[in-house]
């Protein structure tokens, strides 16, 4: 398919939505770049992610990798109470993958040639004809297409609408993954079969087997990964711990190693007193576990003559629904799917594809916003209600 060829397409951004998306436009012939501002390439950074439908498409048409040797299975819902006694078991298959082994393979298959680092793009123009890209390095670009994958400190986000909010939920999520053979055979029998969930007042946990650090999917191999979410009051105290060792306010998330001790250790002892053992065990032993503060936010449009705007750049939703990722893809399957329609007509295409993702985008941050409220203010988190499921489109969707 050679639709774009000898046009060019700029990718600001090189996570798993802007290395979709990249691979995506070389497929309609466009000549294809990444930028990404760090200047190491992004490995274990993240903890695990659901895979849902649009997030494996990739793997299912295209690579040559396939899921199953990069993601992990389990077969049963499970919800433990305060003894470790099952309050609710149901047959439900997912898969998990990490960020990280996902990041991997989608760079493989895109190759590291015209993928470059270290490059923030700090601002941008343009015309009927392309776009200009400014770096802080001084490197200027210009493309036919644009497509910003640049997470929820967007560059192009913030140029086009600058007073967007960022609203907090009122709550932070406690991350963490421990390698299966560090917890005590009891737990790895009980949480390793099945996606787990630990239910208290104000707060719950979901827990997952997700790929180890090597890559390893089998039983003994994986690392146990959890979010556990937990109320914080906006102002001094969120403050104070998203406050990291380095004296430096982080306002969306706090590094592995970074966390205040004080805070781990009152995290511990907390956990051991709410959560159900098993999953408290879990908890107790992550050597290094880190914090994602909680937030909505949403984007009036998402295409700018030729520019485009996707995944978190665009619409970040609380992670109730496991669809952040499948968000970021399902931006970048749609998108190369309206560039195919409208073959040679960018701005065109940008403008019928807009529509329908600010909805999905609106719909979902609805969505999770009433999950969040559900568990964490109004003590009305259900086990086995099929309205808590995952799904990009709908619970279970």
């Amino acid at each position: 398919m050679d639709s774009y060829k000898g046009q060019r397409a700029a990718v600001v951004g090189g996570s798993i939505g802007g290395l979709t998306s990249a691979l995506l436009l070389r497929e309609l012939g466009f000549t294809v770049d990444i930028y990404e501002r760090t200047p190491t390439l992004l490995e274990n950074r993240g903890g695990g992610i659901v895979l849902q439908p649009t997030t494996m498409k990739w793997f299912g048409e295209r690579s040559t990798r396939r899921i199953e040797e990069l993601s992990t299975v389990t077969r049963r819902l499970r919800y433990l109470g305060e003894r470790n006694e099952v309050l609710h078991d149901e047959p439900a298959e997912w898969r998990y993958s990490s960020w990280s082994t996902i990041y991997r393979a989608l760079l493989d298959d895109f190759g590291t040639d015209r993928y470059h680092l270290g490059e923030f793009c700090a601002g941008f123009d343009q015309d009927a004809d392309g776009v200009t890209l400014r770096f802080v390095s001084g490197r200027s670009e210009t493309a036919d297409l644009v497509v910003f994958a640049d997470g929820i400190a967007s560059t192009a986000r913030k140029r086009l609408f600058p007073d967007l909010p960022r609203e907090y939920s009122g709550y932070v999520g406690w991350r963490g993954t421990v390698p299966e053979g560090e917890v005590s055979e009891g737990t790895r029998r009980l949480l390793g079969e099945a996606l787990t969930y630990s239910v208290a007042r104000d707060t719950h946990i979901v827990l997952y087997p997700i790929p180890g650090l090597d890559g390893g999917i089998k039983e003994g191999q994986r690392l146990l990964n959890y979010v556990w979410y937990r109320n914080v009051p906006a102002g001094p105290p969120l403050d104070e711990l998203t406050t990291d060792l380095r004296g430096f306010e982080c306002p969306v998330s706090v590094h592995p190693g970074q966390v205040q001790q004080r805070f781990v250790d009152e995290m511990r002892t907390t956990a051991e007193e709410l959560l159900a053992p098993a999953v408290a065990e879990t908890v107790i032993r992550t050597q290094q576990p880190y914090l994602q503060v909680v937030f909505d936010t949403r984007i009036p449009a998402m295409a700018e003559g030729r520019v485009a705007i996707i995944g978190d750049a665009a619409f970040a939703a609380r992670p109730h629904a496991a669809a952040g990722t499948a968000k970021a893809a399902d931006d970048a399957w749609t998108l190369y799917e309206h560039l195919r329609t409208f073959s040679g007509d960018i701005p065109t295409a940008l403008k019928r594809w807009e529509p329908a993702q600010l909805q999905l985008g609106n719909q979902l941050i609805d969505r999770v916003a009433r999950m969040g409220r559900r568990s964490q203010v109004e003590g009305t988190w259900t086990p086995g209600d099929p309205d808590l499921r995952f799904g990009l489109h709908g619970p279970g969707m």
